[in-house]
């Protein structure tokens, strides 16, 4: 199960006048939301959540920024295309999801 706090920290920005407690909304602006709400935003989170995971899969198999501008000065001086080879590999395996 998701924890709402999380789930509300996301949905509203983490502003003032949210709190939980174990789990339980405890302090919400205008009133503490029903729980088909709860239920509708923790589905919106965990959707969220699917469809951004290739991002930070991508981020970590692309290797640092320095890796990469140096893969593309070699590739520049050889002729060759490493980097965008590289590049192409990691979208392969960790695609972005359709829709």
């Amino acid at each position: 199960m998701t924890d709402i706090s999380i789930v509300i920290g996301w949905k509203f920005g983490h502003q003032p006048g949210m709190a939980t407690r174990d789990g339980v909304i405890t302090d919400f602006p205008g009133g503490i939301p029903s729980q088909a709400d709860q239920d509708e935003w923790t589905a919106e989170y965990v959707a969220h959540l699917a469809a951004t995971s290739y991002v930070d899969d991508r981020r970590e198999a692309y290797g640092s920024v320095g890796d990469q501008l140096d893969m593309q000065y070699w590739d520049s001086v050889n002729g060759t295309t490493v980097w965008a080879d590289h590049v192409a590999a990691v979208k392969a395996v960790h695609p972005k999801p359709e829709g």
